[in-house]
This record gives C-alpha cells, sequence and structure tokens, in this order.
C-alpha cells in the first residue's frame, strides 16, 4: 500500500463516546473471551494515570485501538486491532509506533505482551517488527469471580490449527551443507535409550512455547514404547555440555524415516541451531536408504519452520485444518 494510506490514520486518545465502536471492533475481530468485560477493562485503563488507551481514526470512524501501560517497570501492550476492511496498510504498525513513543516519554525500557496461541496473525506480525519470544513462563491466578460462562462457551480454548505434510523423495545437495557455527562448542550425541524422565524434560521444554501436547497426555508405558523402540532414534544438541535441542527420527514404516520432532530449547533460539539439527537430521534419515524422507509442521510452529522445511527439500504434499483444545486450558501445559 502506498504512503498515503499509511497517513491516513489519524491516531488520538480515547473519548468516552468511542464506547460502543471500540468495543464493537473488538468483538468483530474476536478478541473477547466470555470472561473479557470491556467495561471493567476500559474503566481501569481510564482511571489509571500509567494508561492509555489509543484510537486510530479513518475518515472520522474509529478502525483501530490499542491499549498501552506500564506497571513501573515494564511496558504492555493489550487490545491492538485493527478493523479488517483496514488490515495490511499498515496501520497496526503504526499504533505499535505511538505505543512504544508513549512508552518511552515515560523513561520504560522494556515492553512485552501476551498473545493466544491461536492468534496467529499476531505472532507472524510481531515478529515481523522485532519482538522476541520471552523464554519465562507465565503464571496467573484470579482475583475476581469471573462468573459463569454461557451455555455455548467453550470453556476450553479452541485453536485452529492447520498441519502441513511435506516429503522428501531424493536426497537433495542442500541436505549435504550444513551450516557452520562458529563461537560454539557443540556435540550431537544420539541418546540410547533414552529414560523417560530426559525424554519428558526435552519434550517439555523444548515444546513448551509452541504448545507441542500429544506426548505430555501419554501415559509412560506408551511413550516408552516409542522412544525405546530400536527404529526411533533421538539425537541430543548440546551446547558447552547443556543440552541445546533435539531431533527424533522414526523408521517404523517400511521405507519412510519421518522427521518426527525437531526443536531448540528457548534459552538457544537465534543462534541458528535450529537449521544446523535439520540439516543433521536429514543427513541421517537418507543414511538409513528410505524411499523417502517425511515430516509435518503446523501453524503453531515456529513462522519459520515451514520455509526451513522447503529451503533444505522438503515439497507440501498436503494440509489439514483441525481444531484442538487449548492444552494450556485443560492443564497439560501449565502458563
Amino acid at each position: 500500500m502506498g504512503q498515503s494510506e499509511k497517513k491516513s490514520l489519524k491516531i488520538r486518545r480515547y473519548r468516552d463516546t468511542d464506547f460502543d465502536a471500540l468495543v464493537a471492533l473488538w468483538k468483530n475481530l474476536g478478541m473477547l473471551a466470555w470472561y473479557n468485560d470491556p467495561t471493567r477493562d476500559i474503566g481501569l485503563w481510564q482511571a489509571s494515570k500509567d494508561a492509555q488507551i489509543l484510537i486510530g481514526e479513518v475518515d472520522g470512524a474509529l478502525a483501530a485501538s490499542v491499549c498501552v501501560g506500564h506497571d513501573g517497570h515494564r511496558g504492555w501492550f493489550y487490545y491492538l486491532a485493527v478493523a479488517e476492511d483496514h488490515q495490511r496498510k499498515g496501520f497496526g504498525r503504526l499504533l505499535v509506533d505511538a505505543s512504544e513513543a508513549w512508552l518511552k516519554a515515560r523513561k520504560v525500557a522494556k515492553v512485552q505482551l501476551m498473545i493466544r496461541p491461536g492468534n496467529h496473525k499476531a505472532h507472524s506480525f510481531y515478529e515481523a517488527i522485532g519482538y522476541e519470544i520471552n523464554p519465562c513462563s507465565l503464571r496467573q491466578k484470579w482475583l475476581i469471580d469471573r462468573g459463569e460462562p454461557p451455555a455455548d462457551a467453550n470453556l476450553h480454548d479452541r485453536i485452529e490449527v492447520t498441519i502441513t505434510y511435506l516429503e522428501m523423495t531424493e536426497r537433495k545437495v542442500a541436505s549435504l551443507q550444513t551450516p557452520h557455527l562458529t563461537g560454539h562448542r557443540l556435540g550431537l550425541l544420539r541418546a540410547e535409550r533414552p529414560t523417560l524422565s530426559f525424554y519428558r524434560f526435552l519434550y517439555n521444554t523444548v515444546g513448551r512455547d509452541w504448545l507441542w501436547y500429544e506426548r505430555r497426555r501419554m501415559s509412560d508405558d506408551a511413550l516408552r514404547d516409542i522412544i525405546e523402540n530400536d527404529l526411533v532414534e533421538v539425537f541430543v544438541l548440546y551446547a558447552e555440555g547443556v543440552p541445546a535441542g533435539f531431533f527424533e527420527l522414526d523408521a517404523r514404516k517400511p521405507g519412510t524415516v519421518d522427521l518426527a520432532l525437531l526443536g531448540v530449547m528457548p534459552e538457544f533460539i537465534g543462534r541458528r541451531f535450529g537449521p544446523f539439527l535439520l540439516h543433521s537430521a536429514v543427513d541421517r534419515a537418507w543414511e538409513k536408504q528410505p524411499e523417502k524422507v517425511t515430516v509435518n509442521t503446523c501453524t503453531l510452529d515456529h513462522p519459520k519452520a515451514l520455509p526451513l522445511y522447503q529451503k533444505v527439500g522438503f515439497v507440501p504434499v498436503s494440509r489439514k485444518t483441525i481444531q484442538i483444545d487449548d492444552p494450556r486450558e485443560n492443564g497439560l501445559i501449565p502458563y
């Protein structure tokens, strides 16, 4: 879109007369869960000297919003919203810039936010403008009575997930070009018949932020049947002696090696360990001389996962979209 369209957004402070249009915007975008009370939220922000609701106006009509504030140490964003017919015009970035300027004027050094796992647009948007994943865990406790949910409320938030299935039917040259990492003392070792406690540590830690839940709900016996099978291999990457990531290859299906899992510990994200593990996994898979190597990724994974798989030679063969219960709401993954 042209620069003139970006300039057509007028950003101003919230007024009481904006209430109905603002709540309608949030509802239309599906931003209000059954326990959200916009009247309470808006009232609290309006009453606080450390918070501000910013409104984006187009031709005099409310088209966007963001709520910004700070707790004396960190800044926070809430309800960054742009009406559907005004999206992809740079308006979201303009509101973020205005919010960051508001915080900088108050000498707040850091800003952070929370994104529901099913909000893939938000994850991609914030990553594109430089917001990193915070490796800290988030915990919560309700201090008010949320009331009873309506009869049609989904008590466990449903997340729409699109899964892409990929395969490689011949070894690609790219798979031989393993990235060269400098400045790290690395070791890639196979975990021979890993203990359940060590495997769950790897799986739970790597997969926490990406909502890996399937093996969290497996019984010990069911999980042991997988990881102790001679046709399943788990390789762990160590950096300076510390586990930094792992991958798992599953050759139980004749003629196929499936890259079942691959991930990096939160503290090591951003050091190119992911590409290193992927190239190593592909090379190891082809050493088994299968007819094909397969992998799947989904919209809960890192946004760079799918293009990275394609870069090393995997080709998408099918997709499907499903809905899952939020594994944090049902207790499988802690907040």
